[in-house]
This record gives C-alpha cells, sequence and structure tokens, in this order.
C-alpha cells in the first residue's frame, strides 16, 4: 500500500510518499498545482493508495498569539494560519475530484527536528524541512 502524507501550506506543501511493502520513505515540497500533477499521476497507477492530510483546522482553538509581539505580528501569524487551513481544505477537495481515498489527521504532535526525525525513520542521508517531516510523520505513524 502506498500512503501519501501531506502538510499543507500556501508556498509549498511537505509531501511524503511511504510504500509500506518496501519500506520506502521519499520527502518532498510540492506547490499546489505539482501537488495536483503528483496526485493525478498516482490515480494512473495500480497501487492501493491512502492520502493522510494534516488538518489543523480540526484544533477546537488555533490561537497563535505572540505575547510580546505588536498586533500587526499577531494578525500576520492569524493570516498565515488561515491561508494553511484554506490551503489544507482545498487539497481534500482535490482527492475527492480525483476519488482518492484521503484521512484528515488533527495535529496533535509536537514538532521534530531534523535529529529526532532521523531517529525515529532511520533516514540518515537526506536533509529535511519542517514540512517534510510533518508529512512524513503523518505516514510513518498510519503505516507502523
Amino acid at each position: 500500500m502506498i500512503f501519501i502524507g501531506i502538510d499543507p501550506d500556501v508556498d509549498k506543501n511537505g509531501v511524503a510518499w511511504y510504500d509500506s511493502n518496501n519500506k520506502e520513505l521519499e520527502l518532498t515540497n510540492l506547490t499546489f498545482f505539482e501537488l495536483f500533477d503528483f496526485l493525478s499521476e498516482q490515480t494512473l497507477k495500480e497501487n492501493k493508495i491512502k492520502v493522510i492530510i494534516e488538518a489543523g483546522w480540526l484544533n477546537k482553538s488555533n490561537w497563535h498569539k505572540v505575547t510580546k509581539g505588536t498586533s500587526n505580528i499577531n494578525t500576520q501569524i492569524g493570516q498565515r494560519t488561515g491561508a494553511n487551513h484554506e490551503v489544507g481544505k482545498k487539497i481534500v477537495e482535490m482527492c475527492k475530484y480525483l476519488e482518492l481515498p484521503f484521512e484528515t489527521i488533527k495535529p496533535t504532535k509536537r514538532k521534530l527536528n531534523h535529529k529526532q526525525f532521523q531517529q525515529i525513520t532511520k533516514i540518515i542521508e537526506k536533509r529535511t524541512n519542517q514540512e517534510q517531516r510533518d508529512a512524513g510523520m503523518l505516514v510513518w505513524t498510519i503505516a507502523k
């Protein structure tokens, strides 16, 4: 089975592709339309696929106020958070359109740094960014 984890982002989504048969994990970042092309290609293959989308909008509260920040800083944080949530909702819509099975997962775990991610997944040679690690953990937790 192929698991595709997606951490939605306005600029580039973190995407993880995990093949549970050969235990292969690939990480990348894709723009919204690159992601559409990638998921469209997956529908043409004869693999059993499941898409897992991090759904921050499912959290009861998404208040990310910086205590010592100005109202302008807090406004920008809120705008970015809302925009990322909207991208996630559009990815859900994309999966429905492409008729791909998907699941939305509420983010509950803390962020991992590169070293922690390496220790869990045993991926040593490849550098990762936060979006890739978040997407990787979505598929790693479900597939294990």
